[in-house]
Formats: structure tokens, C-alpha cells, sequence
């Protein structure tokens, strides 16, 4: 895959992202299976990968970090997002009694230095804050993205699950520019291509980072209506291109801009994914496949 930039002052990234947003079960959680994911990504020339403080009950970036410091690649070839902001409670952590946000400036630095610990890594190449917390003191928050990233731990700045709103508030109190914005986005779920945060984001000259680019697996096997209606026009052109249909759901996204943010561990569905890149979908094809997501009738 060739590196794309993520906007006009952010980095170059992999044109998809491997993010283990995914990764709930502890069972699961092992270097081996880390290793696997990793391999697989670079393979396919995923060189960018998304984690949070919270992935995989807090264990995934102290795996990664495991596995990337055995290997023979240097850490200035991959690209690592984590972030912060969504807390909830967890047995590994008594002081968090209910699902909140928290994006003050306190947990931010504490959370850059904890990533930074397990990740093992002098450096994030982009962090993001999940969710905007709205009852921290937002000045000081921006202080402390500023601070770190003049430090040197933080390269760059992004959100996730943020209304178009609260982008247009935390940008005005950064001097650094955000450089992407991380929300769930695909098929079966419009919203932000409805509610307009697409189109913000496209005016801030960013690429939108969508997760669940297939639904979580609900486009392949969804028994809802949407799903079965949107599958039966994804199986029309998926024949037409000879390729599968969460390929085509995929390249639904990339032609919207949008960089895919991989969380199954599935390696056919991972390569599904990856092989997006090299449909050109017609224009039109694009229009039905968002007809058949709206329920619209064609005339």
C-alpha cells in the first residue's frame, strides 16, 4: 500500500490502520496472538496501528510493545496512534466505579506516560482524546496537548467520538492542528455522513479514521433488515468486480476518503479489507449501495 498523509499537517500513514479496539477477551490476549495480527498487518502493508489506554482490558499496548521489541523492524517504519478519555470499570483499576470521561489535564499526561511505558517507545506518532469530557477545564487540557507534543512524546493530535461541535471547540483553544478524527463509520451506519461530521472533517483538509468498516461483521451476516437489504446489493456488485462483499463495503468507505480502521482478528476478513484498495468503484455503484443502506426505492 502506498502512504497516504492523514491530512495536510499530519503524518503519512498506511492507507488502512489496524486498531485493537476489538480486543475484549483477556483469554485472547497473548503475545502470540499479537504477533500474528502484527506479521499479518506488515505483510499486507499495514504499517499503522491504533490503541487506546483501555484496549484489551489495558493489555494491549504493553503486548504490542512486547512484540515490537523482538522484531528486526526500527520503530521510525511504523506509525502508532493510542489514545485517551473513556474510562470504565475495570477489576485491574478500583477507582473506577462508573463508565465516564475524563479528559483533564491530568489524566492525559498520566495516560501519555503510561502508554508510552508499555508501548515501550519514546514517542506517539499520534494521540487522540475519546470523547470530550465535559466538565474538565478544557484550557488546561489544551495546555497539556500542547505540552506534550512540544516535549517531543507526542507528534501529533487527533479525537475520536467527537460532535462536529466539539471539534470546532477543542480546535479553538489548540494552536497545533488536529489531525484526525476517529468515529464509527460504514454501510450500515451513515450518521456521519448525515449529521455532517464527515464534511467537517473534510474541511479541515483531515481523512476521517472509521472503525467498523464492515459493522462488526453485521454486513456478512447481519439478519436485520438493513443488513440482509444492503447485502443483497453488495453480492450484485461484489460479482461484478469478482471480489468479496466486505471488499466492496470497504471501498464504499475509501471512496468517501476514509481510511479503514481494521479490528478483527479474522485473517480472511483482515485481507478482505485490504484487497479494497484495489477496486476502483464505479460511481454509480457507490450511489446504490447508499441507496440500499437509506431504504430508498429506486425509480
Amino acid at each position: 500500500m502506498q502512504k497516504i498523509y492523514l491530512s495536510d499537517a499530519g503524518p503519512k500513514v498506511s492507507p488502512a490502520v489496524y486498531g485493537f479496539y476489538r480486543w475484549d477477551s483477556e483469554a485472547e490476549n497473548n503475545a502470540s496472538s499479537m504477533e500474528k495480527i502484527v506479521n499479518l498487518c506488515l505483510e499486507l502493508e499495514i504499517n499503522t496501528f491504533d490503541h487506546a489506554d483501555i484496549y484489551g482490558s489495558s493489555r494491549c499496548e504493553e503486548l504490542f510493545g512486547q512484540v515490537i521489541s523482538q522484531k528486526s523492524f526500527k520503530r521510525e517504519d511504523l506509525v502508532l496512534f493510542t489514545k485517551c478519555g473513556l474510562r470504565v470499570p475495570h477489576a485491574s483499576d478500583a477507582s473506577v466505579r462508573v463508565k465516564h470521561y475524563d479528559t483533564s489535564a491530568k489524566h492525559i499526561t498520566a495516560s501519555v506516560e503510561n502508554s508510552l511505558r508499555r508501548l515501550r517507545t519514546d514517542y506517539i506518532d499520534i494521540f487522540l482524546l475519546d470523547h470530550l469530557d465535559p466538565i474538565s477545564n478544557l484550557e488546561e487540557t489544551a495546555i497539556a496537548l500542547e505540552k506534550l507534543k512540544k516535549s517531543g512524546k507526542v507528534n501529533n493530535i487527533g479525537v475520536a467520538n467527537f460532535s462536529v461541535f466539539q471539534h470546532q471547540l477543542l480546535a479553538s483553544y489548540l494552536h497545533t492542528p488536529i489531525v484526525t478524527h476517529h468515529l464509527e463509520f460504514n454501510l450500515l451506519n451513515t450518521a456521519a455522513l448525515d449529521n455532517g461530521q464527515l464534511d467537517y472533517i473534510k474541511q479541515r483538509y483531515m481523512r476521517p479514521l472509521v472503525s467498523a468498516p464492515v459493522a462488526s461483521g453485521r454486513i456478512a451476516a447481519g439478519t436485520d433488515e438493513q443488513a440482509v437489504r444492503v447485502r443483497k446489493k453488495l453480492q450484485e456488485i461484489a460479482a461484478k468486480y469478482s471480489v468479496d462483499i466486505e471488499s466492496v463495503a470497504v471501498a464504499w468507505l475509501i471512496k468517501l476518503e476514509a481510511l479503514p480502521l481494521i479490528g478483527t482478528r479474522d485473517e480472511q476478513r483482515i485481507r478482505n479489507i485490504a484487497n479494497a484498495f484495489n477496486i476502483q468503484l464505479d460511481h454509480q455503484d457507490w450511489y446504490e449501495l447508499y441507496t440500499a443502506s437509506r431504504g430508498e426505492i429506486q425509480e
